[in-house]
């Protein structure tokens, strides 16, 4: 098998992970056929190291990984590349408009992550990566909404249609991608980001070949060259298998793209 690109950036939660929150054997064995290949393959989360590091052990991956939606790079597990980090005044004013609308919050710091049950008011002391809201009160969602676009500074995006999740401003998961490619010597262009939710859509515009998951949302999907199955159906597997291996000597087409 001959691999058309050279890196695989996976999305965790919706894409990677089932809805039991683990990788099946079937996306394992693809995973590894894709490693032999010598594809390099990137875990691409809004998730924290910590959170994520467990499955990077698990498929055996020692290349870069994008954490928190870019705000850390990483050169291999437990190697931090660059980290970047949010405005403290942007974060007091997030936690303000929290309790204003009387919502679930969580934020995360370079040490922990807190939320509405664990915060402890302390934030100038900590380093802040990522913040977020949950509700399912569109009306709210909209009005937070503008209020963050008010604040500036912001780049907001969601990892599901009920939350909003909040980096600073130009960091998100293609940023993150773009500094992995520079670290590995390979091109945007030599790039298959998968995902299902706003915070892959910058990768998924900006890769060589988008690929948007079957439970994907919907603008998502408008927007990637390919939609797959879902994450409970082995999507990354039909990615791996589809797009990505060829036996030597034959070349697939590259698909249009499709909502």
């Amino acid at each position: 098998m001959t691999a058309k690109y050279r890196l695989l950036a996976l999305d965790m939660d919706g894409t990677l992970l089932n809805d039991e929150q683990k990788i099946t054997p079937l996306t394992v064995e693809w995973i590894k056929k894709a490693m032999e290949a010598g594809v390099h393959v990137c875990l691409s989360t809004g998730r924290s190291s910590r959170s994520a590091m467990p499955y990077a052990e698990q498929l055996g991956l020692n290349t870069p990984m994008i954490m928190v939606n870019g705000s850390e790079v990483w050169r291999a597990p437990h190697e931090l590349y660059r980290r970047s980090l949010m405005d403290v005044e942007l974060v007091r004013e997030m936690h303000k408009i929290a309790e204003e609308f009387d919502i679930w919050f969580w934020a995360y710091s370079v040490d922990e992550v807190y939320n509405r049950d664990s915060w402890d008011g302390e934030i100038d002391s900590r380093e802040w990566l990522k913040f977020g809201y949950s509700t399912e009160d569109n009306d709210i969602r909209h009005k937070l909404l503008m209020r963050l676009q008010e604040l500036g500074g912001l780049e907001i995006t969601n990892s599901s249609p009920f939350n909003l999740e909040i980096n600073p401003l130009g960091v998100n998961k293609a940023s993150g991608i773009l500094e992995v490619c520079k670290l590995l010597g390979i091109h945007m262009s030599q790039v298959v980001a998968v995902g299902d939710s706003l915070n892959d859509l910058a990768a998924i515009q900006q890769s060589g070949f988008g690929v948007a998951m079957g439970n994907a949302q919907e603008a998502v999907k408008q927007e990637a060259d390919a939609v797959v199955a879902t994450n409970n159906e082995d999507g990354i597997a039909e990615v791996i298998q589809k797009y990505i291996l060829t036996e030597a000597g034959t070349s697939a087409g590259r698909i249009s793209k499709r909502a």
